[in-house]
């Protein structure tokens, strides 16, 4: 069977997951967790490079053991390390590490006194008031356990857009490839650009329709058939993603995917200026009386009821009808508009590359400026750089510019923000820098109140340029920080920083929501791939995709700007 990139990921990080409740070695536990994001975000296909022979040991990170196990993965589809670990812990525990607010301790400790294993076990004891008698679990933090576990059980499994893609595109284009094939589009939120998918929509044209869906229940992908017809059909796929096919007459596509892009509201939307014209829309074109007289393509649709063209990541109903009939629709921000990124890691801090490698880089990619933003902190602790190491990464970026043509590095840093809103390095330093980050890393709990003014504080020092992340969200992981957005972005606005939309597939953060607060209120957007590693540049398409969905045009984006026009933007305001 066919093994992603992302499945290879999964293996790595249950390994992780089941080490850290055995309470084993960190440092195994630590090269298991960047194996699973260096193979998970890997810009090509590993089952490719192992199936030509290539070494493994050259990825970041990648030993000869963890290169074995890669091979093993891709040729076997099993673990036989992981099956082993399966062996010694109850088969559904590493669900309890899905749950806010338990991490492997916890989770160690309620399976050793209170004998939980499974989400279930753990909503008994939660309503038994058993888990408050544990050290260090107190009735609080009991009732937030039970909270997040009744959400946890009733809530449907979303993937992240970048995950999702792997297994989209695979099953597209196995479709593509299929005889009598003409086209094969993915719909659905998937299209809409949605941080996170529940199930993928697939329509296809094609002169056999029964073949097609017979070939669809065939694909080696496939876990389960839940549907079939001869035009249509339901599979669930081996990583839990469910997979729709409709096979629909090409005078009908462009209905058809209108209608299974979405969004519900939107195309409720549409529908009613139909009825409104007299006329009639489904999924197989729009109709008047009994004639169809549009649908074969979107254009048409859109046509028949008086609007011109909605980009998919729009649909929402969130003023995109009121704009196109007014003529007011965004010219959305497209990739090719971005001309530098402010936010990448270095192999000096938690990178892959070096500071060279990343610059080669950005130039190749047609970029104009770079800024270097490894971890910096008064202490250096972790992967930080202190500040006489920052000074020294200042002088070699001196050096680089000297010598690179086409490309200017900026130096910069991401500092993080205290508790109390004070940025973890001394002025002298931050002072120096071109391009200051500031960035959210700890005390995710606090109160809205303590939260918001925390980051207010640091946007008034005069140093900051740029609030990274600002809710500190992990999809699937973490949920925000509570946080006034609003009066962030106010803030931001009176202090003269910007905000930024990190492109990283776990964050995409600002949200689209925030980034339409942003761009009503003034404040330019910085669309930045924080990338680890040379291959992270590829992440800015996803954060286009969500600043789309904001509506952001060219001109609130920061870094769409030359260097000559973001340089006075970026000037360091007086203390």
């Amino acid at each position: 069977m066919p093994v992603h990139n992302a499945d290879i990921a999964a293996v790595f990080e249950e390994i992780a997951d089941l080490l850290e409740i055995e309470a084993a070695n960190p440092f195994r536990i630590r090269a298991y967790r960047n194996a699973a994001r260096v193979t998970g975000e890997w810009g090509r296909d590993l089952r490719e490079m192992v199936e030509k022979g290539e070494d493994l040991t050259r990825l970041p990170g990648i030993g000869h053991d963890l290169a074995l196990k890669i091979q093993e993965i891709v040729r076997t589809g099993h673990c036989a390390f992981l099956d082993r670990l399966h062996g010694e812990l109850p088969p559904a525990i590493t669900e309890l590490l899905h749950i806010p607010g338990l991490g492997p301790k916890r989770v160690r400790a309620l399976y050793q006194e209170l004998h939980v294993q499974t989400p279930d076990d753990l909503l008994r004891a939660a309503r038994e008031g058993r888990i408050r008698t544990l050290p260090g679990f107190a009735e609080k933090t009991e009732q937030h356990i039970l909270q997040a576990v009744e959400a946890h059980t009733t809530k449907k499994k979303r993937f992240r857009l970048a995950v999702a893609e792997q297994y989209a595109d695979a099953l597209a284009g196995y479709l593509r490839r299929l005889p009598g094939v003409e086209r094969v589009e993915v719909a659905g939120s998937f299209r809409r650009r949605k941080e996170t998918v529940g199930d993928i929509d697939l329509l296809a044209i094609a002169e056999d329709g029964p073949a097609v869906m017979q070939r669809f229940a065939g694909y080696d992908e496939v876990a389960e058939v839940l549907s079939a017809g001869d035009t249509r059909g339901s599979a669930l796929l081996r990583c839990g993603l469910q997979a729709d096919l409709r096979v629909v007459p090409r005078e009908s596509f462009g209905a058809a995917l209108h209608y299974f892009t979405g969004s519900k509201a939107h195309n409720i939307a549409v529908r009613r200026l139909a009825q409104n014209k007299g006329l009639k829309i489904n999924e197989y074109g729009v109709y008047r009386g009994k004639t169809q007289i549009a649908g074969d393509t979107e254009e048409s649709v859109y046509a028949a009821v008086g609007l011109p063209y909605i980009s998919p990541e729009l649909r929402e109903e969130r003023g995109e009808i009121e704009a196109a009939r007014a003529g007011r629709l965004p010219r959305l921000v497209e990739l090719a508009d971005l001309r530098g990124d402010l936010h990448c890691h270095t192999s000096a801090s938690d990178g892959h590359n070096t500071l060279g490698e990343m610059a080669e880089a950005a130039r190749a990619l047609g970029l104009e400026y770079l800024a270097i933003t490894d971890h910096a902190a008064r202490s250096g602790a972790g992967h930080s750089l202190t500040p006489t190491e920052l000074l020294r990464q200042m002088d070699e970026i001196d050096r680089l510019n000297g010598e690179l043509d086409g490309l200017v590095l900026l130096k910069g840093a991401e500092v993080e923000i205290l508790e109390d809103g004070r940025l973890d390095l001394p002025d002298e330093a931050l002072d120096r820098l071109d391009v200051v980050v500031g960035a959210v890393h700890s005390h995710f709990n606090l109160s809205r109140a303590k939260q918001t003014a925390r980051v207010l504080r640091t946007l008034d020092h005069p140093a900051l340029i740029l609030l990274a992340h600002p809710s500190a969200r992990l999809l699937g992981e973490r949920e925000a920080a509570d946080l006034d957005m609003a009066a962030v972005i106010r803030r931001a606005k009176e202090r003269g920083c910007f905000l930024e939309l990190d492109a990283q597939p776990a964050r995409l953060d600002l949200d689209d929501l925030h980034c339409q607060m942003a761009k009503a209120e003034g404040v330019l957007v910085s669309i930045d791939s924080d990338a680890h590693s040379v291959r992270d540049f590829a992440n800015r398409t996803y954060g286009v995709g969500q600043a789309r969905r904001g509506w952001l045009e060219k001109g609130d984006v920061l870094n769409t700007r030359s260097l000559a026009e973001l340089l006075p933007l970026i000037k360091k305001r007086t203390h």
